[in-house]
């Protein structure tokens, strides 16, 4: 999160090769398996992890012809580019839920929480965290509800594909959140990508 510029081994900016190319190729190879345990058991899930930091994305969303750069956009690009990969798993964890059915799908936002994510940040990316968010930052143990709410929940009480706040409270899109042609480009771009990538 908010991490200086870089690249990931395979060439990507390092936050979006780290929170979304990595986690499609995770999902990728996990997937054959998902999908007998739904067969066989009627259920199986998929929770991807968000933030509500997915609304600093730059304005275009995600921007493709750049994603094998580091894009520096300037002083505040750390956090463009944390945006960026965050609105990428709300759009993903959404497309997901659309070519799997048979899958059960959530994007979680697991709050503010007090760990080395933030307390790893530089002074003026930590000052701005936690003024940003008096009152509001959570322990480890309060992150994990929302996720771990998501994974155990009833399958009647979770709307697949959808997102949401701690715990259990549907969260609130903006419009590139919702962008269904943008989805769908990121779908297409991440499958080639992860084309030859075998285990």
């Amino acid at each position: 999160m908010a991490v200086p510029l870089g690249l990931t081994a395979d060439g990507y900016e390092i936050q979006f090769g780290t929170n979304h190319v990595g986690h499609a190729l995770l999902i990728k190879h996990m997937l054959p398996m998902m999908l007998r345990t739904a067969k066989d058991y009627g259920d199986a899930r998929i929770v991807c992890l968000a933030s509500t930091a997915f609304d600093i994305a730059p304005k275009a969303g995600i921007i493709f012809k750049d994603l094998r750069s580091t894009m520096d956009m300037g002083i505040w690009s750390t956090w463009t580019r944390y945006g960026q990969s965050k609105l990428a798993n709300l759009l993903y964890g959404a497309q997901l839920a659309q070519h799997y059915p048979d899958l059960s799908v959530a994007v979680v936002h697991p709050g503010i929480i007090q760990t080395d994510l933030v307390n790893g940040l530089g002074f003026a990316n930590k000052m701005l965290v936690r003024l940003t968010n008096i009152g509001q930052m959570k322990s480890p143990e309060e992150g994990a509800q929302n996720s771990l709410w998501a994974a155990t929940v009833d399958k009647k009480s979770l709307k697949s594909g959808a997102y949401y706040l701690p715990v259990a409270e549907p969260g609130k899109h903006k419009k590139l959140s919702q962008d269904t042609k943008l989805a769908q480009e990121l779908w297409d771009w991440t499958q080639k990508e992860l084309e030859g990538h075998q285990l």
